[in-house]
């Protein structure tokens, strides 16, 4: 994959987890990025692995809550650079709990956080790839679960699924500035925020180690046997950017191990074979 020396990325939520993840890859390629994130110290972390990788940082305090902070982040490292390339949509949060045991706060806070924010950094740095007459790209990070039921989980997964719809529809929308809109759909991954680390410093050090139970668990669920990186997520972001993608946009790519593929399939207990509401399919006879 080719470089994108000079370029310009703007990545919100990029202080930790997947968010990091693109930063990183794309800062590896010479793309400058500007994190848009809430935390100013894990924000300043992911510069210093920015700049270790070859590239110029700037950290954005923001709120992606708060629609004026999305767009000062976005101007900020518009300003700064000089040009807007690429857009992350990564930032968002999760909380689990019924339906009807939640508020009002709490649907509006999941809409903010995991929809209003790219809503908001999508209108500000469009305009401004588009200045550009390069071209560029969009990528929306959602999750499997905007393609799937997901109990106690029923805004956050309709927040994703709208991502994904805003996705194939900006992707028509955008087209004439060739600026290609694409999306992950990542599973489980090795994140802080899944870890209980969702503020603070991270340190991997202090994760309770998964219990035997655990690891069973997640080696039958995903096909690949096991969680996910954050750079793997920020490889496939990458490659979206890239000229290699050129002719893809409207797309959302699983980036799950093989979960989405599953649909439910798990692996026996003796890993014989696969088992599908509780009856074993496919073992040797």
């Amino acid at each position: 994959m080719e470089g994108f020396e000079g370029r310009h990325a703007v990545v919100t939520g990029a202080g930790a987890g997947i968010g990091q993840g693109v930063a990183v890859a794309l800062a590896r390629r010479g793309t400058n990025i500007t994190i848009a994130e809430i935390d100013p110290d894990r924000g300043e972390h992911t510069a210093t692995l920015v700049r270790q990788a070859g590239a110029t940082a700037l950290v954005v305090p923001t709120d992606v809550m708060q629609v004026e902070q999305v767009e000062h982040a976005v101007d900020a490292g518009h300003a700064q650079f000089g040009r807007t390339d690429f857009l992350v949509n990564n930032a968002g949060g999760v909380r689990s709990g019924l339906f009807l045991e939640q508020k009002e706060r709490n649907w509006r806070r999941l809409i903010d956080i995991n929809l209003v924010s790219a809503l908001a950094a999508t209108s500000r740095a469009v305009p401004l790839i588009a200045q550009g007459k390069q071209g560029g790209a969009v990528v929306n990070v959602v999750s499997i679960e905007a393609s799937r039921a997901a109990p106690r989980f029923a805004v956050y997964a309709a927040c994703k699924a709208a991502l994904v719809n805003l996705t194939r529809t900006l992707a028509l929308e955008f087209a004439a500035d060739q600026i290609r809109v694409n999306a992950i759909a990542p599973d489980l991954t090795v994140t802080p925020g899944i870890r209980g680390q969702a503020r603070g410093p991270v340190d991997p050090g202090s994760w309770p180690p998964r219990t035997d139970d655990e690891q069973d668990g997640i080696d039958r669920y995903i096909p690949l046997g096991r969680e996910g990186a954050i750079e793997e997520c920020g490889e496939v972001v990458a490659f979206l950017c890239s000229e290699q993608a050129r002719y893809v946009t409207g797309v959302t790519v699983p980036v799950d191990g093989g979960t989405w593929a599953s649909s439910g399939w798990t692996r026996t207990p003796d890993r014989s074979g696969w088992t599908l509401t509780g009856q074993a399919m496919g073992q040797s006879v």
